[in-house]
């Protein structure tokens, strides 16, 4: 299982929030590509970075971070938050991005997500499929929508989605340990997805547990900002799990 830690910028600094709710704003650090490189110092490959003034401004913002990172790291990243048209994918790729993922565009404008499916491949998309009671929730989840989590992805299933991260946004930076059952029947249900768990990770040994289940990533948050999870752990799981691609 891939171990993918998360840096969230709000106006160019490392920040956390609890339930996606922008008012619970923490600030961790104000030099993201510092944390980029302690995570890469390591051992870690992957990167998730999230645009959250881009979620919520609906377009690109802080593709600047994403260059400065991509030009100052080997990490792969894959990166989100208000991608919205063809020119906000066009600068994220081109700032370094190896992955996007997609959540609001892909409930709000199928046609537009869909043709990036098929332009770029769907080993460079990621479907965002973060859910509230298991409805889809979109728009940096200020609002739900009428799509039943589970019949979505399979929906982008059929459409070539290989990838989905898919939040369960009640457990999204709580720390009280991620909705395993949510996992478990996504992946009975969409057979061969390959799911990256977030949100509610707060202990290392959840981490084995979501790997057994066949999560094929899992992205890490607050869980690592609060000293709860250790990069030294983080490494030698690493380390002794290498992952096959």
């Amino acid at each position: 299982m891939r171990i993918i830690p998360a840096i969230d910028i709000i106006e160019g600094k490392c920040v956390r929030l609890s339930k996606g709710d922008y008012n619970t704003k923490i600030i961790y650090n104000q030099n993201p590509l510092e944390v980029a490189k302690s995570f890469e110092a390591h051992g870690i490959e992957y990167l998730h970075l999230v645009d959250l003034d881009g979620a919520k401004s609906s377009k690109i913002v802080n593709y600047k971070i994403l260059e400065q990172i991509a030009n100052q790291t080997k990490l792969k990243i894959d990166f989100g938050g208000g991608l919205k048209s063809d020119a906000d994918l066009k600068i994220a790729f081109e700032s370094g991005a190896n992955q996007i993922t997609g959540g609001s565009i892909a409930v709000k404008n199928r046609d537009v997500f869909e043709k990036w499916i098929e332009e770029y491949g769907s080993d460079k998309i990621i479907l965002g499929a973060d859910a509230n009671n298991e409805k889809v929730a979109v728009s940096g989840w200020l609002e739900d929508s009428d799509e039943d989590l589970v019949p979505f992805i399979q929906g982008y299933q059929n459409k070539g989605i290989q990838y989905i991260i898919c939040t369960d946004i009640a457990k999204d930076g709580m720390l009280e340990g991620p909705s395993f059952d949510l996992y478990e029947k996504i992946l009975k249900e969409a057979t061969g997805i390959k799911l990256i768990a977030s949100g509610g990770i707060s202990t290392f040994d959840e981490l084995p547990k979501l790997a057994e289940m066949g999560c094929e990533g899992t992205i890490i948050g607050k869980a690592i900002y609060e000293g709860r999870i250790s990069l030294k752990q983080l490494e030698n799981y690493i380390l002794t799990n290498p992952v096959r691609v």
